[in-house]
């Protein structure tokens, strides 16, 4: 997408999530949080049960609040740090259900100004098609690599005639020619993928690690992917994580991976590499059992915000 004159607002949130300050722009911030509730819809496949994913994150820590300063052994520091990092919340995109250009617009023109005051992008969808223009933000970040967590690998070259819907994210982002890499682990069962889909990533250069050789051989087997010192993109879909915490996606499957796993991933990605975007996707509200799922995805997003302050560097 080009330069666009969408005026980019947010819905103010009721409270800001877990350590976050709510702000209506993301200038002098290191990071800046936002929902993107809708992305580009499917013919008669609804997009809103994640609409609610943002809001329901921020109130599985709201109670916590008070707490954020405190020590967080997952990372062995308070969550922002010590040297002066500040986050953000600039609360939910104004999407709207049917709206995939629309959608889609917003998104990109959201993100980049939130690249444009040097801060990192932390979205929560939405379905798995809001990456597409979240990735296409960052075409001035090449090389650019994206580590794909999910337990689909989203090469579909179209879908009931859309081309930019959720099982067609990665393919999508092969194209963009400011991507250069791309990593894809936790894939499991039937993956969504064909034969064709899967011979088209490996043809392109797509590095899979399915999730269970994350269990056997170990978090190394991603990491050791990534260029070091290098741009790194990460785009998780609930899915990836295992259903016996995270219960609340749509296409659940037996063998995801940990909590441990995932954490573990993003901080060795922010440890050897730049870390410069972040996207959680594909949270279903409605799935959710006892609220185990909502504080496991909270409790990720802490750990991403807890890793990039752990390396921050204060500004001035």
């Amino acid at each position: 997408m080009t330069e666009s004159s969408t005026a980019i607002e947010f819905n103010t949130p009721r409270w800001p999530f877990f350590g976050a300050s709510l702000a209506a722009g993301a200038e002098g911030c290191d990071a800046a949080i936002f929902g993107a509730p809708h992305g580009t819809p499917y013919p008669e496949i609804d997009n809103r049960p994640y609409a609610s994913a943002a809001d329901t994150l921020r109130h599985a820590l709201h109670a916590d609040a008070d707490w954020a300063g405190h020590w967080n052994w997952d990372f062995d520091a308070p969550m922002l740090g010590d040297n002066g990092f500040r986050l953000l919340d600039l609360g939910d995109l104004r999407t709207a259900p049917g709206e995939g250009e629309a959608n889609r617009d917003l998104i990109e023109q959201a993100v980049r100004k939130i690249l444009d005051v040097g801060a990192v992008p932390i979205m929560i969808g939405g379905d798995d098609s809001v990456p597409i223009p979240f990735i296409s933000a960052f075409s001035d970040q090449a090389p650019l690599t994206i580590l794909q967590i999910d337990a689909h690998i989203d090469w579909r070259e179209e879908r009931r005639g859309e081309p930019l819907g959720f099982s067609s994210t990665m393919r999508r982002a092969s194209e963009m020619s400011h991507v250069t890499k791309i990593v894809q682990v936790g894939m499991r069962g039937l993956g969504s993928a064909r034969r064709e889909e899967v011979e088209a990533a490996k043809a392109w250069g797509v590095e899979f690690i399915p999730a269970r050789d994350v269990h056997t051989k170990g978090i190394a087997a991603v990491l050791d992917l990534l260029p070091e010192g290098g741009n790194v993109l990460v785009t998780l879909d609930c899915d990836a994580l295992d259903p016996a915490i995270m219960p609340a996606v749509a296409g659940p499957a037996p063998g995801g991976l940990t909590y441990d796993q995932v954490t573990g991933l993003i901080a060795g990605t922010v440890k050897r590499g730049k870390l410069v975007g972040f996207a959680m996707v594909e949270f279903v509200a409605e799935r959710d059992h006892h609220g185990v799922g909502a504080l496991t995805a909270a409790n990720v997003l802490v750990n991403v915000i807890g890793s990039l302050a752990k390396v921050h560097s204060p500004k001035g």
